[in-house]
């Protein structure tokens, strides 16, 4: 089952610490599947499996979680330990109180630390010594593996209400509306996430053999697969489906499902940065690309696969996600791309 994809920009950023640092970053790529020649096309995206083992590359060679771009190094472990530490925490509110107290045993403190006020709470980026992040990767990775691991903890997605950054909008700043799925603000004068207070009551629901599981694959799959399950995105995304060869049910039907309005609808969609139509096209796209990987599919049974009765008109809109044909994304995959 073919899942989300994942932009070349986050590719590219997760590499950059074992770049400076002499690694060799071609191999890597190769090692996780990933073709070095399908990252010279702008728009390229890989599967959620290639960046998942890349992350877990990154990490075993740098012996870093930091990957480079921290202070200091992690070693491979640190977050494995802190999440033993937590598993036993009753509430959300103890597991962040807990967590924070793990990472400034370490020096530099590379952290975030909870704050409330009213209704509110807020996890805030602490990080102390010098970093060497120039794309944002490590400040987005701490805050999205803080979100998620607290999210996966409890059972249920802690809803955002504003993602603040202490740094100006980047070129990819798109791309932070299909992560945060919330009001952003950039040039702020903190690293933040906010949400309503009362998620840090909600009580720990996971436990060890649970956790070690949990383990094997993370932080990588909460960096490369998101649990949208509860979000209405990720909700519409499930009641699309993934066979476009029939018509899609429309708006009307998929609010009706979801015991909602279509007006109460569109108005979750906006607050989560998206539309109906975003979410039908980017699931378009994320199953074309999927396709495209498997090379005794003919281009033309792509199309209609991801429900185009037209080739030429897929070829468009293929053209419109990635900047380029699926014919030369398909030799980008292969490592066949021509200068």
């Amino acid at each position: 089952m073919p899942n989300l994809t994942v932009s070349r920009h986050f590719v590219q950023a997760a590499l950059e610490g074992a770049e400076r640092l002499g690694f060799d970053t071609h191999e890597m790529l190769k090692d996780a599947g990933i073709s070095p020649d399908l990252l010279r096309i702008d728009m390229a995206r890989v599967s959620s499996d290639q960046f998942s083992r890349l992350m877990q590359l990154l990490w075993q060679r740098l012996d870093d979680e930091f990957m480079g771009f921290g202070p200091r190094r992690a070693r491979s472990g640190t977050f494995a330990t802190m999440c033993a530490l937590v598993i036993d925490c009753p509430t959300l509110e103890a597991v962040y109180r807990q967590a924070y107290q793990f990472s400034r045993l370490f020096e530099p403190m590379v952290t975030m630390e909870l704050e409330t006020g009213g209704d509110k709470a807020r996890l805030v980026t602490r990080m102390e010594g010098e970093i060497h992040d120039p794309g944002y990767f490590l400040r987005e990775s701490i805050l999205v593996i803080w979100h998620r691991l607290g999210s996966w903890l409890i059972g249920q997605p802690v809803e955002l209400t504003k993602a603040e950054f202490a740094y100006p909008r980047p070129a990819h700043g798109d791309e932070y509306r299909h992560i945060f799925h919330c009001p952003l603000a950039f040039d702020s004068d903190r690293t933040a996430l906010t949400f309503d207070k009362r998620f840090l009551s909600a009580p720990v629901i996971r436990d060890k053999s649970e956790m070690r599981q949990f383990l094997k694959t993370s932080p990588a799959d909460l960096l490369s697969r998101p649990d949208e399950s509860n979000t209405f995105t990720g909700k519409i995304r499930a009641l699309i489906g993934r066979d476009f060869s029939k018509p899609l049910p429309d708006f009307e039907w998929i609010a009706a499902e979801l015991h909602t309005s279509p007006q109460t609808l569109r108005r979750r969609l906006k607050q989560e940065n998206t539309s109906f139509q975003e979410i039908k096209d980017l699931l378009r796209r994320d199953m074309a690309i999927y396709y495209l990987g498997r090379p005794e599919l003919p281009i033309n049974d792509i199309a209609s696969k991801v429900g185009f009765t037209e080739p030429s008109t897929f070829h468009r809109a293929f053209k419109k996600w990635t900047g380029v044909t699926p014919g030369a994304y398909r030799d980008g995959e292969r490592g066949n791309l021509s200068d």
